[in-house]
């Protein structure tokens, strides 16, 4: 890169990026904030966002300063506009304002309503310079997730399958493994250790016995959803083991015992009370791994955001089909011998 191909202020606003993506898949329901302190065009100071209800990435960026009379004459760049209220900490733009920062550069308005341009209110009438759009795409990209919770009052969905290359997502006895190979499988352990909840519905858990946790790679588990209606599954199946958060959906009762609930729903508006009671808990996004009837349930009601697809080498000649879909295709990738297809729902383009 030429020394001249961007404007500092995107490529300090890129390195926030960075930083703020370290904390993914531990700050939610916040979103992923990064921080850097940048005086006489160096960086002096940064930090990100850590771990949910701990100090946010200005905190660690401020402290990381030994000189603090420098910040009166320097710019600070987070992509989030900082918090102007107190929540867990207390609000980020006070301490702006006690040390006189000079001007700071902000990526995203934070649509929440208890900041929604607060924050950015009060930093200019400190009389700090305030810009704000800088990176803003790559920055609403980053915290999806975030955005749609506030924006559209229900969490980030993301459906995922893996197919044979003849259309098929598992055989006509629902046997599925294994279609995609090694790595892409690890490759679903680590998204799985980025979201809050991982869905499926009854047949998968009945023919596959899924665990639903994260083996092949080092991270947090996710809340395990399932879809029951009429609660058929036997209570011995792994899903019911307790060793994590689990929520079993249903139209019969309402229980509630460690790591295990059964939540009822209205079967006339199932999906919708589905997706608001994840919200009522602080879930922000849920990956949908199956199975067939459950991802159609989704795709059907055109609540979903993002599809990844696995397609393998394999051919099963008949079976379960692929779900039907339409979307706009965002990525192409290999995984070894699998081709990862990453598509955006018609509904979200150009709106998170």
């Amino acid at each position: 890169m030429k020394k001249y191909d961007y404007h500092p202020d995107e490529l300090f606003m890129q390195r926030c990026l960075e930083l703020a993506a370290l904390g993914r898949g531990a700050v939610s329901p916040n979103p992923m904030v990064g921080c850097v302190i940048v005086h006489d065009g160096r960086i002096i100071g940064e930090g990100w966002h850590k771990k949910f209800g701990e100090a946010h990435a200005e905190v660690h960026a401020v402290a990381a300063i030994e000189d603090k009379e420098l910040l009166k004459e320097s710019t600070v760049y987070v992509n989030l506009e900082p918090c102007s209220h107190v929540g867990k900490t207390p609000p980020c733009v006070d301490l702006l304002m006690r040390h006189q920062v000079k001007k700071v550069v902000i990526a995203n308005v934070d649509t929440h309503p208890k900041v929604s341009g607060e924050g950015i209110k009060k930093l200019r009438e400190a009389g700090i310079t305030v810009i704000t759009g800088i990176l803003d795409k790559q920055g609403r990209e980053l915290n999806k997730r975030f955005f749609t919770e506030i924006e559209k009052k229900r969490p980030y969905i993301m459906l995922k399958w893996a197919q044979t290359a003849d259309g098929f997502i598992a055989q006509a006895n629902y046997n599925s493994k294994w279609i995609s190979n090694e790595h892409s499988r690890q490759l679903v352990h680590k998204w799985r250790s980025e979201e809050d909840a991982i869905l499926v519905g009854t047949k998968t858990v009945f023919h596959d016995n899924p665990q639903l946790n994260v083996r092949d790679w080092s991270g947090r588990n996710p809340v395990r959803i399932v879809i029951d209606r009429f609660l058929k599954l036997d209570e011995k199946l792994n899903v019911f083991d307790r060793t994590q958060q689990t929520i079993v959906y249903n139209v019969l009762k309402h229980e509630e015992h460690d790591n295990l609930v059964l939540a009822r729903l209205d079967e006339q508006e199932f999906l919708p009370q589905l997706l608001q009671d994840l919200l009522a808990r602080k879930i922000q996004s849920v990956l949908v791994e199956g199975g067939a009837q459950t991802l159609k349930f989704f795709i059907d009601a055109g609540l979903w955001d993002e599809a990844r697809i696995f397609s393998s080498k394999r051919l099963f000649k008949k079976g379960i089909a692929t779900p039907v879909f339409t979307g706009k295709l965002c990525n192409k990738e290999t995984v070894m011998d699998d081709t990862l297809f990453i598509y955006q729902s018609l509904h979200t383009e150009n709106k998170t």
